[in-house]
């Protein structure tokens, strides 16, 4: 048991996880981790994160609903998206299921990016591109999407200038 701000309560590691997902949702993993670094005993966090997650309490799967919907309205892509699933320990299956089920039209969230960050104005220059290719694929776009966003982009700034 953890001691509270206060120092003079001791505080359940149900209790304590139970007040963070108040706040918002968490991954078993995570919530693991937390309890850990508050000192809680691993046997008694690990019970109620088993208690937590027979009441509904706690789900890796709206977890993972949550986190899938906020870093896709974040403008973060595909593969950024699989890889913070992992980290929180969501399976590579599950996670793809997640990512499928929300069913994102990559092209558009990319287009609508690149016109936040840079503005309505088409890129000026191949290495102006380039630069905004690299912005996308550091946001987990893949390759292929990213290309031939940047490419149409471009075709259209040729088409302007001719």
């Amino acid at each position: 048991m953890a001691r509270d701000k206060r120092g003079d309560e001791a505080i359940s590691a149900y209790d304590k996880a139970l007040g963070l997902l108040a706040r918002r949702e968490h991954s078993a993993r995570e919530l693991k981790s937390k309890l850990a670094r508050k000192g809680l005993d691993a046997g008694e966090s690990a019970k109620a994160l088993k208690d937590l997650r027979a009441k509904d309490y706690q789900s890796d799967a709206r977890f993972g609903e949550m986190l899938v919907r906020t870093r896709i309205a974040g403008g973060y892509g595909p593969r950024w998206v699989l890889a913070e699933l992992r980290q929180h320990g969501i399976a590579e299956s599950e996670a793809q299921a997640l990512l499928d089920a929300a069913d994102p039209d990559w092209p558009a969230l990319i287009r609508d990016l690149i016109r936040r960050r840079y503005g309505a104005k088409p890129a000026a220059s191949p290495a102006e591109r380039a630069k905004r290719a690299a912005f996308l694929l550091r946001r987990g776009f893949d390759a292929h999407t990213v290309q031939s966003i940047t490419r149409a982009a471009g075709s259209e700034s040729d088409d302007e200038l001719a």
